[in-house]
């Protein structure tokens, strides 16, 4: 042995654990690896405020993630008894900083504006939409304005913000409408799996403040039930940070909150 290979440091750990692992776990990384045995794995039911912690225990990427729901109904959204699109204001807010665009007229607009609204306005508002302006994450429009809005289609579609009765985005009340979409009013709806995906707060929230929205999301899931829906209506729910594993919720333990409330 000669004294260069007596004193050549040693090989960096990740090599060592890579060599040692077998299966996929060898194309894992290592914060990955760091963080599987948290899980109890992904058929394994939690209590919510379990998940929740174990959720934020595993949220170590380098920046404030989403906290998300990927609820599984028993929906088939092609038939119009069976479609759910709603909205549900959470209790502890979204994390988000919301921009609200309101199209309106005549004492509206300055209402809109005293109320909180970043744009507000009438055709000259159409016109910015219609030319490219889309710096906002909510369009709220009266029913006066909607035969206007119309000729935005293709602006508003693809980014689903064209105004609607069912988002509460389509108001006579301006102020109230925006007030409630500042504080925390998000809308959701099915995919066409019967899928609803919704993000319920940030991973620097508290557990006790997501236990909060979470219960909220589920409470109206339930009483938004459609009518074509028979039998059962739940089969997954599970909740996971933007870049971490996921957990599944005891539901029925998540629906027996409202119970000791």
């Amino acid at each position: 042995t000669t004294r260069a290979e007596t004193e050549a440091p040693a090989a960096p750990a990740k090599y060592t654990l890579k060599k040692n692992l077998k299966g996929p776990d060898r194309n894992r990384s290592r914060r990955y690896l760091s963080i599987q045995d948290i899980s109890p794995g992904r058929k394994t039911e939690v209590e919510p405020l379990d998940a929740i912690s174990m959720m934020l225990k595993t949220a170590t990427a380098g920046f404030d993630e989403k906290a998300e729901l990927h609820a599984r109904l028993a929906l088939d959204p092609k038939y119009s008894d069976q479609q759910l699109r709603t909205t549900v204001t959470l209790p502890a807010g979204t994390g988000n900083e919301v921009k609200v665009a309101v199209l309106c007229q005549g004492d509206n607009e300055a209402i809109a504006r005293e109320a909180g609204a970043d744009f507000a306005g009438s055709e000259d508002l159409i016109n910015d939409i219609a030319g490219g302006m889309m710096d906002f994450d909510i369009l709220i429009a009266t029913p006066d304005m909607m035969p206007k809005v119309a000729r935005l289609g293709r602006q508003l579609g693809p980014r689903g913000l064209m105004p609607n009765p069912k988002a509460g985005t389509v108001n006579t009340d301006v102020a109230a409408a925006i007030k409630e979409f500042k504080m925390g009013k998000v809308e959701y709806r099915t995919d066409k799996q019967g899928i609803v995906h919704l993000a319920f707060g940030r991973t620097s929230f508290s557990a006790e403040d997501l236990l909060k929205n979470l219960k909220a999301i589920q409470d109206s899931i339930d009483v938004n039930r459609p009518s074509g829906c028979k039998g059962v209506y739940w089969k997954s729910l599970y909740i996971c940070s933007t870049m971490g594993p996921s957990f599944k919720v005891n539901l029925a333990s998540l629906q027996g909150e409202a119970l000791s409330e």
